[in-house]
């Protein structure tokens, strides 16, 4: 869903779900097949690179790139089916993944040589290939970002472990599916204690899997969960679940979907809280409502940025006195960190005016404009092609859908004191003004459509003037407003026609 406002404007969620629900959508992956002529593996190499769908060359649009051991449709086609839910349902954004094709796996993946085991012990020279050639020709080539995560299962989970120790500044995030660690005596754990250190200083995530059971503990992933919960610095965040009533090849799926998930550690949902901005008289508290997921979000009121420190947000936040109020969201990729910030002024409530003689209630006026985007300011010396007094629907049976504007205005009753809060949608550039005092100037999006703002006002008349540009036809107008006596409830409501006073 694009918003969680049920309550502002439900509509919204309406149109919201009827695309999550959307049962046609359909992919067609086709990755490009690509050859690297390898100066340290002295090979070709073949790899397969998967870009977004929506990426359109010559943009600049840049993306995060998943790397892909044991390559193929094996491993990457199921990769690629859970990526897309994880995206659809805003746990990642879109991604480039490059699928690694193999030649010998026995080799490329295992960092000593064992008996038996006759081409083992390659996984050095791999490791260069990837950091020293691969990646760099991925970022040459292809919309890359240079954030990276390295994927692998069985042994590749075990070459994923091993590159996080032995390069640790090559990928973002390492996720390793049921990963062989016994590998030679469990050669791993015993070169972890010295190269954990490195990680301080480079925030990385490590998502191991393994199975439940006596199978997962003759992986030995255990040995490994308590190395890292002695010796892994703060700046790794690492999780190991073992999964029950798993295969070997079936675990694939569920770290797939979670590994991923925790690598971001987000959800791509708007930090929605309101009111947004507005008056507070000191010693008469309001509250602000908080209308997000509220996972690894933090809050403060002191005028400081959160840090990971900061107290939890709540779905209601008690303002006191004016402050500046600072939400974050963190994630386990910094840069995919949200921040959102109200101000929250100290004032008193709002003087009334004059309610002037023979105007009468039942809708505001206003005048309907066809002009470029950019002439709102000088609407008042142009004549308007339509007028009248706004009722419901009325932008239905306006002339055009878009490209035009519209000023209205009136006089607003009150018939209660205390803290109001107006509700706009509109499109970019519109003002709403109260007394000639500019409330909210609408700054949104087609996914955050609802601005906000409180103030105090006492029982009388408003001089109210809305100056609304509407250039997308998908962008609707929509004015309410939350009576003192609906605050508890969080219920938006039109302002009522006999409320609304045309002076015209």
């Amino acid at each position: 869903m694009k918003s969680k406002l049920v309550l502002f404007f439900i509509l919204l969620a309406v149109t919201a779900t009827s695309q999550a629900q959307d049962t046609v959508r359909r992919f067609f992956d086709t990755g490009k097949l690509d050859t690297i002529s390898s100066g340290i593996l002295k090979e070709k190499r073949l790899i397969q690179v998967f870009v977004p769908a929506t990426y359109k060359p010559g943009s600049k649009d840049k993306y995060d790139v998943l790397y892909v051991l044991d390559g193929g449709n094996w491993n990457t086609g199921l990769i690629m089916k859970v990526q897309h839910f994880l995206e659809d349902e805003k746990y990642m954004p879109p991604i480039i993944v490059v699928s690694i094709l193999g030649i010998d796996r026995n080799k490329d993946l295992t960092p000593t040589h064992i008996r038996d085991w006759n081409t083992s012990g390659g996984a050095d020279k791999f490791l260069g290939f990837i950091k020293e050639e691969l990646i760099p020709h991925i970022n040459s080539n292809y919309p890359s970002s240079g954030d990276n995560a390295l994927w692998g299962h069985s042994l590749g989970g075990l070459f994923v472990i091993n590159a996080l120790l032995q390069a640790p500044q090559t990928f973002k995030s390492y996720i390793a599916a049921d990963p062989s660690l016994w590998w030679d005596n469990c050669y791993i754990q015993g070169i972890a204690p010295d190269k954990l250190p490195a990680l301080a200083g480079r925030p990385t995530t490590l998502f191991i899997s393994g199975r439940a059971g006596n199978e997962g503990k003759n992986m030995k992933i255990d040995s490994m969960d308590a190395v890292l919960k002695k010796m892994a610095p703060a700046d790794l965040s690492w999780k190991s679940i073992p999964y029950p009533d798993e295969t070997h090849s079936s675990i694939r799926l569920k770290t797939i979907y979670d590994g991923l998930k925790f690598s971001y550690g987000w959800h791509d949902g708007q930090l929605e809280f309101h009111p947004e901005n507005g008056i507070i008289i000191k010693n008469q508290p309001l509250k602000v409502w908080f209308f997000s997921d509220t996972t690894a979000v933090r809050y403060t009121l002191n005028g400081t940025v959160p840090e990971r420190t900061a107290a939890t947000i709540s779905p209601e936040i008690t303002l006191t006195d004016a402050t500046t109020l600072y939400i974050k969201q963190f994630t386990n990729r910094a840069r995919y960190d949200k921040l959102r910030s109200g101000n929250f002024t100290a004032g008193k409530a709002m003087t009334p005016v004059s309610r002037p003689v023979g105007v009468r209630p039942g809708g505001f006026h206003y005048a309907y404009y066809e002009v470029p985007w950019d002439t709102l300011q000088s609407l008042k010396s142009l004549q308007p092609q339509q007028t009248g007094i706004l009722s419901p629907g009325f932008e239905d049976k306006l002339p055009r859908k878009k490209n035009y504007a519209l000023l209205i205005d009136g006089l607003l009753e009150t018939q209660e004191e205390g803290y109001y809060i107006f509700a706009l949608d509109a499109d970019a550039g519109s003002k709403l003004y109260l007394n000639n005092q500019l409330l909210i100037r609408w700054e949104g999006s087609a996914s955050k459509r609802t601005t906000s703002y409180i103030l105090p006002l006492k029982k009388g008349f408003y001089q109210l003037r809305l100056e609304y540009l509407r250039k997308q036809e998908d962008l609707h107008l929509k004015l309410g407003y939350v009576t003192p006596r609906n605050l508890q409830q969080k219920k938006v409501i039109p302002v009522p026609p006999e409320l609304q006073y045309s002076t015209r």
